[in-house]
């Protein structure tokens, strides 16, 4: 978990449930985002708090330490070991929200292929899915390798039947909190482990095969199948 998703809605759709009243300093555009099959390494909407307000960045879904080049860089981060393994330690103090329509997981088929699955919010609001990463801090320039990962955690009720690792998907309340470079470490580090949503707030159901291909976009690729 989880290797793709889709980020489809316009950027402001995914802000206004954060109900925060500065402007959005907005360098992601106004337009859908338009993702519906996401693939690690795309470059993806990523929100992040700074002194001047709201920041919306387009970041690579991937990130690695610059020492790590013997191996890929990973799109997760498990909840259990982010806050104090080596691996993440630069990037542990620049929390991020990721906003999300939904994610995918798959399960085998019975007929050697892989069926996908979406999972999303019941209610359908933003997933708003917390993450840390490098990335521009006020007037700092892009560096090649900014980029962001996903803290993830076990996976709880019906969802372990689709898999045992989901993202830690925070409330609007408690995204505002993770965001807030004031938010001490120690209390960010109790929100992912204790307080992510519960499972019961999640829906999941099965999508057409074609979303096996990373290179298929579109709505119909999250439509429901029976």
């Amino acid at each position: 978990m989880c290797g793709r998703l889709s980020q489809y809605r316009g950027i402001h759709d995914f802000v206004a449930v954060l109900s925060i009243p500065d402007a959005l300093i907005n360098h992601v555009g106004d337009q859908p985002l338009a993702h519906y099959n996401a693939p690690p390494t795309t470059q993806l909407a990523l929100l992040h708090l700074e002194d001047d307000g709201l920041h919306a960045d387009l970041q690579r879904w991937s990130w690695r330490p610059h020492w790590a080049t013997d191996r890929a860089a990973p799109i997760n981060a498990r909840v259990e070991k982010v806050a104090h393994g080596p691996f993440f330690r630069a990037i542990w103090p620049h929390r991020a929200i990721c906003p999300i329509d939904n994610w995918f997981e798959w399960t085998d088929a019975g007929d050697g292929t892989r069926q996908p699955w979406l999972i999303r919010r019941r209610d359908r609001r933003p997933v708003l899915c917390a993450a840390i990463g490098q990335f521009p801090i006020g007037t700092a320039v892009p560096r090649d390798d900014d980029g962001f990962v996903i803290i993830t955690a076990d996976s709880a009720g019906g969802m372990v039947d689709i898999h045992d690792r989901r993202p830690v998907v925070l409330s609007p309340e408690l995204a505002l909190e993770w965001l807030d470079p004031a938010t001490p470490k120690e209390r960010a580090e109790q929100m992912v482990l204790l307080q992510g949503e519960d499972s019961d707030v999640f829906e999941w159901y099965r999508v057409d095969k074609a979303l096996n291909n990373a290179r298929n976009q579109g709505a119909e690729l999250i439509a429901k199948i029976t």
